[in-house]
């Protein structure tokens, strides 16, 4: 499940180095930064792996109320005390793994890999490793098969994240040709957004341990 974004990229350059073939499939929602998607189909060419995109804007017709797909709603900054950030999409990752399982086994493949992480889960629930778990079991029963859903970056904070795509090789790439600005700007993005607050506060911490490391 290829976005384009940080978390996908640095999982896409994971599953390279483990698996003999990957495919990046990627999702258009009705989101507002669908340049996203033209990104991901340009690191996809170059990381040499096929790349596909599914349409599903249904997602955003079936809520309202989402930021992300509804340009007059103002966007949260913070996450509310007892609610969901209004970034919230109702159900996307529940939908993006099920359609990513069919896809999957039409390809004889076993391995969905996707980039959710319950350390910097922003308040969405679709992104707790419980709901993962859970979804495997049920897709594995809904199409007899053996899926497993690898989420290399569940247990790791944002500064541990860049730490990973560094070690892979790939930090400039996530640096600059990556978008996970909600506001659609690649590479460092807006700064203001919740993504852009959560990607420079890794960052900067990443950096400052590099800087004390090789010192």
């Amino acid at each position: 499940m290829f976005s384009g974004g940080q978390d996908s990229t640095t999982c896409l350059y994971w599953a390279k180095k483990r698996f003999k073939e990957v495919y990046a499939l990627s999702f258009v929602y009705g989101q507002k930064h669908e340049l996203e998607v033209e990104l991901a189909r340009r690191i996809a060419s170059k990381a040499g792996v096929p790349f596909e995109v599914k349409n599903v804007e249904f997602i955003s017709e079936l809520s309202t109320g989402c930021s992300l797909t509804d340009n007059s709603i103002p966007m949260d900054s913070d996450k509310p005390a007892e609610s969901y950030p209004n970034t919230f999409v109702p159900g996307r990752n529940m939908f993006f793994l099920s359609i990513a399982a069919v896809y999957a086994r039409e390809h004889d493949i076993m391995n969905i890999v996707t980039g959710v992480s319950q350390t910097d889960f922003s308040g969405y629930p679709d992104c707790r490793d419980s709901f993962i778990r859970s979804l495997n079991v049920t897709l594995n029963l809904a199409m007899d098969e053996q899926f497993v859903i690898h989420t290399p970056l569940m247990w790791i904070n944002k500064a541990e994240t860049w730490k990973m795509a560094d070690e892979l090789g790939i930090f400039d790439v996530i640096r600059h040709e990556t978008l996970t600005c909600y506001n659609g700007i690649p590479g460092d993005g807006c700064g203001h957004c919740p993504a852009c607050k959560l990607r420079r506060q890794g960052l900067e911490e990443y950096l400052s341990q590099k800087k004390l490391g090789n010192n």
